[in-house]
């Protein structure tokens, strides 16, 4: 089962306040990844206007959520929130890939 199943969608404004308050935080050039320890994976990609229109808004969480499948056996389990910034679409998909290598290894989430 994958995880970006319905149930493994971060959804309640609750969670966000609380993952944004309290959470770990790593800030790369394309994105800022939030993680808070939990016995399940959830996780949310968030992009805002500042991204572009809603063309590039929804690429940009498409490729967040791509390279957070491929990395869904490697690293712990908890909530997670990926926010895109501006620069996101500068980056090829190789660039995004060494970017969440540095944030995962950062926060220490690798098993």
């Amino acid at each position: 089962m994958s995880c970006l199943s319905k149930q493994h969608r971060l959804n309640s404004k609750k969670d966000f306040n609380d993952l944004y308050k309290s959470a770990k935080k790593w800030h790369t050039n394309s994105f800022v990844a939030f993680f808070k320890s939990e016995k399940n994976i959830q996780a949310a990609f968030v992009t805002s206007k500042k991204v572009g229109n809603a063309v590039l808004r929804n690429k940009a969480r498409r490729r967040l959520r791509a390279l957070f499948l491929s990395y869904e056996k490697q690293i712990q389990t908890g909530k997670y929130i990926f926010v895109a910034k501006e620069t996101i679409h500068e980056k090829d998909f190789e660039g995004l890939k060494k970017d969440f290598n540095f944030a995962f290894k950062r926060l220490e989430l690798f098993k």
